[in-house]
């Protein structure tokens, strides 16, 4: 069993990827995707999006990051992950499941579901233009509105040379609306010859044995969950029984603050634990009565003062 580490745009950067990736439980993570337009971008935006390169492309824990791509222009997207692969990337990952209308409307992510040929031709630029000893994988969902081409999204991508797929099992529309079809995973599974690793709704470790027995799948990848619960990955792997204790995930909170000191403001760096409060407030009752104190705290001052 493998457990990935999911991107979350706005959130899950690299910042958080170290603090959970710190935690334990992970064999990989994606970086948040970085768009590809009509140029070939500067050296210096993928190192703000993967700093992780300047180490060897892994996390401070020694976790592996592959780094996510979207676009929709063939050449570009080869060009660009060819200058990726350059810069000393573990991987290069192919986003064509972000549901994001701005993203949607400028023709990528999950837009791309609708064009399984257009897929196919991006995969094999990329995978044409980039060294054989860095693998080229893909994530997409479902479908945009139906789950029609699902599978031949899915042959599509295997044919354009992903040697693995990650399946979201939600179309676009569903969003991140309960429940995932994890039954469609499986059907992906025996239609395609590469790894498939099983994404969405992975809250618990009851999730995590049902979508891999429903899926077929022994790799799955968690985001959401893993935010609201920073053990669960090790807890999926049985090295550990019940979640962190509520102190000890706060210092771990306090440690990612502190992280957030080094490049960002008080207001962003607010922000960022405000969002992490309210997920983790799925999971632990006093996260829930720490938001309603923390939400209006607006100063270092006040968070300072929260941390004692």
């Amino acid at each position: 069993m493998r457990i990935l580490l999911a991107p979350m745009e706005g959130l899950l950067d690299y910042r958080l990827r170290d603090t959970l990736t710190g935690v334990g439980g992970y064999d990989e993570c994606v970086s948040e995707f970085i768009r590809v337009n009509d140029t070939l971008l500067p050296a210096h935006r993928i190192y703000r999006f993967v700093p992780e390169l300047h180490q060897n492309c892994r996390t401070l824990a020694g976790i592996p990051v592959k780094i996510q791509l979207l676009g929709s222009d063939i050449n570009c997207m080869a060009e660009n992950a060819s200058m990726v692969a350059s810069l000393g990337a573990y991987g290069i990952d192919l986003n064509f499941g972000c549901p994001a209308p701005t993203v949607n409307r400028n023709r990528g992510g999950a837009a791309l579901l609708k064009e399984p040929e257009l897929m196919f031709s991006i995969v094999k630029a990329v995978r044409r233009a980039v060294p054989a000893h860095i693998p080229v994988t893909a994530k997409m969902r479902l479908g945009f509105d139906s789950t029609e081409q699902a599978l031949v999204c899915a042959k599509a991508l295997e044919d354009g040379g992903a040697e693995e797929i990650v399946v979201h099992a939600r179309t676009k529309t569903d969003g991140y609306k309960p429940p995932a079809y994890w039954e469609w995973i499986h059907k992906i599974i025996e239609t395609v010859n590469v790894p498939v690793v099983a994404n969405g709704e992975i809250w618990s470790v009851t999730d995590a044995i049902r979508c891999m027995e429903i899926s077929g799948s022994n790799d799955i990848m968690i985001g959401r969950g893993a935010v609201a619960n920073p053990s669960l990955a090790l807890m999926i792997r049985k090295k550990q029984k019940d979640p962190l204790p509520w102190l000890e995930t706060k210092g771990i909170l306090q440690k990612y603050w502190d992280r957030l000191e080094l490049d960002m403001d008080v207001t962003s760096r607010a922000g960022r634990i405000k969002q992490w409060l309210h997920y983790l407030s799925k999971q632990y009752v006093e996260a829930e009565r720490d938001f309603e104190i923390v939400k209006r705290f607006k100063r270092t001052e006040d968070f300072e003062s929260y941390w004692k």
